[in-house]
């Protein structure tokens, strides 16, 4: 999955658009979530990705200790990263990245 973002690279004087790799297929745990604005998917790990300050969001499935995280090449907001669960029953979620599917554009169409 990669970052598809306008952003301004430094030694160039215009805008232009940008790829970033993000996650990988090996790294996908679920792909039935919901970002903000829509589908999402769950990832154990993700790259080029900045970690924003954390904190204390009611998601659908309860309170979590939560960061957004950005794309480091165009600086777009592109899901979360989960710090805390204060549910037993999420915990799962600790430490693992929604990365919104309307952020993303795919690598590999056949499998997404």
């Amino acid at each position: 999955m990669k970052c598809h973002g306008l952003a301004k690279a430094t030694n160039l004087p215009f805008w232009g658009l940008y790829i970033s790799h993000l996650a990988s297929h090996e790294d996908l745990i679920s792909r039935a979530f919901m970002g903000r604005t829509s589908r999402a998917y769950l990832f154990c790990a993700a790259e080029n990705v900045a970690v924003g300050a954390k904190e204390d969001r009611l998601l659908i499935t309860g309170l979590h200790t939560v960061a957004d995280i950005s794309c480091t090449v165009c600086r777009t907001v592109v899901g979360w990263k989960y710090l805390f669960a204060f549910e037993q029953s999420q915990k799962y979620k600790e430490g693992t990245y929604i990365i919104e599917k309307a952020r993303i554009a795919k690598e590999n169409k056949e499998f997404w």
